[in-house]
């Protein structure tokens, strides 16, 4: 084995692989460089440790440790043949061991379970049509009590990390400028006592709607009362220097412009310069204008989750994107987090034929190590400060990431060992804490194991109707096992009554893909194999068949069901198609009425029935 194989596998990158068609792959040797030369593997100063409550934890070390709880309380205990004695509280301790500090992270053995058999309906919260261009956060909670009033238990939302206030062409949730605070310009307009411009279209046209959305907002900040200021001042305290440093990135965004902040002068790129610290004291008045948006974002998505859980069991689940923008908020303020030059993204899958390079980056595991994991548990409580349940969208990066050299092809990159384990119990400690039900996506490049370690610590996966087949063909959904959440589709996947239909294939080939000769023949066999998994006789019928797909889904032992608001309606289109970004209009749909109107029509009013007699809750 050469050097740079040892550094490289010492770093956690693994040379050999295995795709998700069973095949064995090596990554070159250019890469595993590339990407060495981007990682800071230096140890940490405390080392961090982690167990579950009431069981004996691994440690290296002997004699007697000093335990430090959360609440204070101290205790001397004694390592047995390499363990130490089982801790029953939750939480995050202190452990003395020879002198020398360690933080240990006590999980629950389980994340808190969904009551009963629900079911629940997933948002794109801008798809959700309201007096506005777009959805926001008023609309939310107007939906989340028509959703409840018809039967469910939970309402699953696109991700409300920040994105960049400044730029309208930068949409996708899935790309934001930091996950540790919230789009600002889904805050209600509302409050700025306007008259909102009715929708045009199908499509959100962002490059105006965003500007005038931003316009609005400055109109209620300029308006503010007394009271108002009070509110925003003790907000701008509580959120501390981690509020200040954002609301400077966007204000200095909005003045200085370009992708991000590796596009501005250099005097600006370092948070703590001089000439960073003029600019706020100048422009004071923009500084607290976007912490003024922050913090009416925080509460419309507080009112959004207590109007939610007036009628639901579980209430919001938010969405936890997998990483940032490198010339984002977080880059800018806290880029010792992240890793460094490289984006995160995934090899050929289902999902993605040829590779996804999402462009985004990642919080480094070898500073995550060194500073006591703070900014992931920061991550998982801003998540979670508003909502039932979390959805961890691409779960598969607790456990690895897909790293790829900036600049590189989706293929050109490796698998980064993560630290899934610590990960896991934090989000478990977070979970418990907010009494929260955790979904973690596991679709895709699924390392063996992996799905049974949810289970075990009560992580529900997700079966996805499309996915889920054997050797013979699609799988009964009441065969599916009861570790997961039942759903017929994702943001990612086509509608229902788009694959019925082969709308997705006729959007491959419109968008230039390797689309087979026979694909159209190939889907009428896959039809006639999912009719027989839900039906069992008889030929498929022509139209979608939204209801048969649904009460068979419905059937699944799975505790909790989504089903994308798009199908519960019969939409054809999807929101999102993976690999595209102006190709398709991805995050652009719009519903075609509000969500009362839509819980009204005959054919959704049955659906709704449907699944709340088979899912009562």
């Amino acid at each position: 084995m050469s050097d740079l194989h040892v550094a490289a596998a010492a770093a956690g990158l693994q040379r050999d692989w295995e795709d998700a068609d069973g095949r064995a792959q090596r990554v070159d040797d250019w890469v595993l460089a590339a990407i060495l030369g981007r990682l800071d593997t230096s140890p940490p100063e405390t080392p961090f440790l982690s167990g579950e409550a009431g069981t004996p934890i691994a440690i290296d070390a002997e004699g007697t440790v000093e335990l430090w709880l959360e609440d204070g309380t101290g205790e001397r205990l004694t390592i047995a043949e390499g363990y130490l004695p089982a801790i029953e509280a939750v939480g995050y301790h202190r452990l003395i061991v020879a002198g020398r500090e360690h933080m240990l992270a006590i999980a629950p053995r389980r994340c808190p379970q969904p009551s009963g058999r629900g079911w629940g309906v997933a948002v794109q919260i801008p798809a959700l049509a309201g007096s506005g261009a777009y959805g926001d956060l008023g609309t939310l909670a107007e939906a989340a009590v028509a959703f409840g009033r018809a039967g469910c238990s939970a309402l699953t939302i696109s991700p409300t990390h920040a994105l960049f206030p400044a730029d309208p062409t930068r949409f996708s949730p899935y790309s934001p400028s930091t996950r540790l605070f919230h789009h600002a310009l889904l805050a209600d307009p509302a409050i700025g006592g306007e008259p909102l411009p009715a929708p045009a279209g199908a499509l959100i046209d962002w490059p105006a709607a965003l500007p005038t959305r931003l316009a609005q907002l400055r109109k209620a900040f300029n308006a503010l009362d007394a009271p108002g200021h009070t509110a925003l001042a003790a907000f701008r305290r509580e959120r501390g220097a981690a509020l200040e440093a954002h609301a400077r990135f966007d204000a200095l965004h909005a003045a200085l412009g370009g992708a991000g902040w590796r596009d501005w002068p250099t005097a600006y790129r370092d948070p703590a310069a001089p000439e960073v610290q003029a600019f706020a004291a100048a422009h004071a008045d923009a500084v607290a204008f976007y912490a003024f948006l922050q913090w009416r974002a925080d509460v419309g998505l507080a009112q959004a989750q207590q109007a939610a859980r007036a009628h639901m069991a579980i209430g919001l689940v938010a969405d936890l994107a997998v990483g940032m923008d490198s010339g984002g908020s977080h880059a800018w303020s806290r880029r010792d987090e992240l890793l460094a030059g490289l984006t995160i993204g995934a090899p050929p899958d289902p999902l993605g034929p040829d590779g996804q390079n999402w462009g985004i980056t990642a919080l480094d595991p070898f500073a995550l190590a060194r500073t006591g994991f703070a900014a992931f548990i920061e991550t998982i409580r801003t998540a979670l400060a508003h909502a039932g349940g979390i959805r961890i969208d691409h779960a598969l990066g607790l456990e690895r990431l897909w790293v790829v050299p900036e600049g590189a092809g989706a293929g050109d990159g490796a698998y980064l060992t993560m630290p899934g384990t610590h990960l896991k119990r934090i989000v478990a400690i977070e979970a418990a804490r907010a009494g929260a039900i955790v979904i973690a996506e596991d679709l895709g490049t699924v390392p063996p194991g992996f799905r049974d370690d949810l289970a075990r610590r009560g992580m529900l996966g997700m079966r996805v109707l499309p996915f889920e087949r054997d050797a013979e063909g699609f799988t009964p959904p009441a065969t599916w096992d009861a570790s997961a959440v039942a759903m017929t589709g994702t943001h990612d996947t086509p509608t229902l009554a788009g694959w019925w239909t082969g709308r997705d294939i006729a959007w491959r080939r419109r968008l230039g893909g390797d689309v087979p000769a026979d694909a159209d023949a190939t889907r009428a066999i896959e039809r006639e194999s999912l009719w027989q998994a839900i039906e069992g006789e008889g030929e498929p019928p022509t139209a979608p068949p939204i209801d048969a797909l649904l009460n068979a889904v419905a059937d699944a032992p799975c505790p909790l069901m989504i089903v994308p608001l798009e199908d519960l309606i019969g939409e054809v289109e999807q929101p999102n198609i993976p690999g595209t970004i102006d190709e398709h209009p991805n995050w652009r749909r719009r519903m075609p009425a509000d969500t009362a109107a839509l819980l009204a029509r005959p054919d959704v009013t049955r659906r709704a029935a449907l699944l709340t007699a088979k899912r009562p809750g």
